[in-house]
């Protein structure tokens, strides 16, 4: 089947990409009609850039963090009527080129969740991942398909579509970088249908940080620990027991949270 580009939003969560947005909105605005920029509280010059562009502006007037730009997204993308939002990043690690990519997938008519994978193929020029992000990525990735048999090759991917029907019962409230933990959680526990495609793997910046104590990696695994546990637990009665086990301490802090 074919889809109509005026049903499909393209969404880019920002702070602080003065040195690369101009560059992704001209590429964009090629392969996307629609655009929607949640400025999560920048303070460069990044406010002034969007400015000069014709797209959609959701402005923090302090940084809320990832997943609160996700989960605004996600409403925006609801109330205003499209029936799909492609998501992608702003620092020049997604390639508007690969916009018509995710569009295809979604044709297939197959997916609830169009999900972007920088592992899912080797491609030659691909970068290679900094150690300790790929390895908690490959650590994390494995925990959600043991649990929840989700079968996939990169949890972490901001690179996605996401068909808003489906999503619209999603009760999402992570803001943070852990936010990919509470959303796989979710989508499991709906059943959510899930395609994977492959993302070209770009690394432009080895330094970037998450900010925090984020920065640590065994901090980090172990705020994606909790987190995924926590959501298991939350979901437990709409999941098999299987995903639940073993889960980490935090059932009767949710049990009282539920409560």
């Amino acid at each position: 089947m074919s889809i109509d580009r005026s049903s499909i939003l393209l969404a880019i969560p920002v702070f602080n990409e003065a040195a690369t947005i101009d560059r992704v909105l001209r590429r964009v605005h090629t392969f996307a009609r629609d655009v929607l920029v949640v400025d999560d509280g920048s303070t460069d010059e990044t406010p002034s850039i969007l400015a000069r562009h014709q797209v959609e502006v959701i402005r923090h007037g302090r940084n809320r963090g990832y997943g609160r730009a996700m989960q605004e997204i996600l409403q925006r993308a609801d109330h205003d009527g499209y029936a799909w939002v492609i998501t992608m990043d702003c620092d020049e690690q997604h390639e508007p080129a690969q916009i018509p990519d995710f569009v295809h997938a979604i044709e297939q008519g197959d997916a609830d969740v169009v999900s972007g994978s920088r592992y899912l193929r080797e491609d030659v020029g691909d970068d290679d991942a900094p150690a300790a992000r790929r390895n908690v990525n490959e650590t994390i990735t494995a925990e959600l398909n043991q649990r929840l048999k989700l079968d996939i090759t990169d949890a972490f991917c901001g690179f996605k579509a996401y068909r808003v029907g489906a999503t619209r019962n999603l009760t999402l409230s992570v803001d943070g970088y852990d936010f990919p933990l509470q959303f796989w959680v979710q989508a499991a526990a709906n059943g959510l249908r899930v395609r994977e495609i492959p993302v070209r793997r770009i690394y432009k910046d080895l330094n970037r940080t998450f900010g925090g104590d984020l920065d640590d990696p065994e901090r980090r695994l172990r705020v994606y620990r909790e987190t995924m546990h926590r959501e298991l637990h939350r979901c437990r009665r709409r999941l098999s027991p299987a995903a639940t086990r073993a889960l980490l301490c935090t059932a009767s802090k949710q049990d009282a949270q539920d409560g």
